[in-house]
């Protein structure tokens, strides 16, 4: 299964490289005690929020809420918009709508796509956590719970 998902992944990369599509995705920051719910996929190398691209007939809150029970078998509780950045790196043209949720509750839901799902203190983020991923961190850190828009 996990050679299938990274052929996949490579594949939809040829083919936002060939076409570059628009995309709406969603992540979702997890925080509790100081810390941050990261995922790791079988696909591909580093850490993330959990999310992904929402699905027809869905907003992107709807969106976040499944995203988040599929990769890491969470309930949302209370969940605010953060913000809405651009990403367009590797020739994708990304738009991603980032969620704040400090009121959540965790399942033993597993998903055959995460490899590995932690806490991570803020203060203590792994070295391969997405720049974007970051960055938004940081901001969280500093006080920021409006929405900015920006560059992921």
């Amino acid at each position: 299964m996990t050679l299938v998902l990274r052929v996949l992944f490579w594949f939809r990369r040829i083919y936002q490289f060939i076409l570059r599509p628009i995309n709406l995705g969603v992540r979702t920051m997890l925080i509790r005690d100081g810390k941050v719910l990261l995922v790791r996929h079988v696909y591909q190398g580093g850490w993330f929020m959990p999310g992904g691209g929402m699905k027809r007939r869905e907003t992107i809150e709807q969106a976040a809420r499944r995203e988040c029970f599929e990769e890491v078998g969470v309930k949302l509780h209370k969940i605010e918009l953060f913000g809405i950045f651009f990403n367009y790196t590797e020739w994708k043209s990304n738009h991603i709508a980032l969620f704040l949720s400090e009121d959540f509750t965790i399942t033993d839901k597993k998903d055959s796509e995460i490899a590995e799902k932690r806490f991570f203190p803020l203060d203590d983020l792994p070295e391969s956590l997405g720049k974007g991923h970051r960055r938004r961190l940081q901001e969280y850190q500093a006080g920021m719970r409006q929405v900015q828009p920006g560059v992921w």
